[in-house]
């Protein structure tokens, strides 16, 4: 259930069995030409709430504006600063353990929100933070479909999956394959530790970072997001 879409009452009942809340965290930031701009924040959204469903674990709404200061040269990214940032997610944890929420469990689809938010201390609360690509069977799919092309960014696994969810559009600008990335400099810049914009727009003037996105397809995000899920639902059962 969606804590939004509940009743106070509804919330007061669920607490006096689980003190269990999946909180998706994204972005909203380009994804290159044939991804979404709020790709981070519904490939997160997307996985919790089903993994919501599957284990009855209540879902929060998703926190969508985050870091993403390196994009700042695309029209349409919104970035916040990381104090900001960090502020906000420690108060709205704050408030969900006020009430009872004592397991938060952070699903992140973001590569720069994982500093903050690794930072926050709770006091009563158990925190766990985990990007829905941190898991076994999700990382061998990913191989699978899109070997070296998975890249860094405008990836085509979280494009396949906004694909299944959302909107399929054409390649248009993606249709060729981009500049191809050495791992160390994937290695280097691991959490969108990105240049200033400008710069960022010049080294990647179409947005995708080493992502081939025109190798999404919907049945790839079909069966990423299954995997992502069931790793979800199986974690939740294991913490409680």
């Amino acid at each position: 259930m969606r804590l939004d879409r509940a009743t106070w009452q509804e919330v007061e009942r669920y607490l006096t069995e689980r003190s269990t809340i999946l909180i998706p965290v994204g972005s909203t930031e380009q994804h290159g030409p044939m991804g979404l701009i709020g790709t981070d924040a519904i490939c997160a959204e997307r996985i919790a709430e089903t993994a919501g469903e599957a284990s009855g674990v209540m879902v929060a709404p998703t926190l969508a504006y985050t870091p993403a200061p390196f994009n700042m040269a695309f029209p349409g990214t919104v970035s916040v600063s990381e104090p900001v940032f960090r502020a906000l997610a420690e108060e709205v944890a704050t408030s969900l353990a006020a009430h009872g929420f004592l397991k938060l469990y952070f699903l992140n689809g973001h590569g720069a929100n994982l500093a903050p938010l690794k930072t926050l201390e709770i006091s009563g609360a158990e925190i766990r933070i985990r990007s829905w690509w941190d898991f076994a069977p999700v990382n061998a799919l990913r191989q699978e479909f899109f070997g070296a092309w998975e890249g860094m960014h405008a990836t085509p696994s979280e494009v396949a999956i906004t694909q299944a969810t959302d909107r399929v559009l054409p390649p248009g600008d993606a249709a060729e394959p981009p500049r191809h990335l050495s791992m160390d400099y994937i290695r280097a810049h691991s959490g969108d530790r990105h240049g200033p914009p400008d710069q960022h727009r010049a080294d990647f003037p179409d947005g995708r970072v080493g992502s081939h996105s025109a190798l999404a397809r919907p049945e790839h995000g079909s069966r990423l997001l299954d995997a992502a899920v069931a790793a979800v639902v199986e974690e939740l059962a294991a913490w409680g």
